[in-house]
């Protein structure tokens, strides 16, 4: 995949193209040497999971079953506001990178944002 820019608005919210930002997304949490100690024992297919679910909706997708889409799925693992805020960032570096439009990126950055209440 060359960039999500190349998809129609309907694809954006896709689930490979969702599922391939997700992923690039937790490998840079992952590979944050302050980060990656909060990923020790997380069920990651799941929190991927729930990230896709809130990353669809963020985009505009449809919500399917997911009832509160920013419900926290960073929130449970005892991050600090800077470190919230740093996995967000990691969020936006890979939507810009996946030339997703900027309109779609800062409604991403907002969902995300918004589940620590910052």
């Amino acid at each position: 995949m060359t960039g999500l820019g190349a998809y129609p608005k309907e694809s954006w919210s896709g689930s490979a193209a969702v599922r391939e930002a997700v992923a690039r997304w937790l490998r840079l949490v992952a590979a944050d040497a302050e980060l990656a100690p909060y990923l020790v024992g997380v069920d990651r297919a799941r929190l991927a999971g729930h990230l896709a679910l809130t990353l669809t909706v963020a985009l505009g997708g449809p919500a399917g079953d997911i009832a509160r889409p920013a419900a926290g799925a960073w929130r449970g693992l005892g991050l600090t506001e800077a470190q919230h805020r740093r996995v967000v960032d990691y969020l936006a570096g890979v939507l810009w990178a996946l030339d997703v439009p900027a309109g779609s990126v800062t409604a991403a950055r907002r969902a995300f944002s918004d589940e620590a209440g910052s």
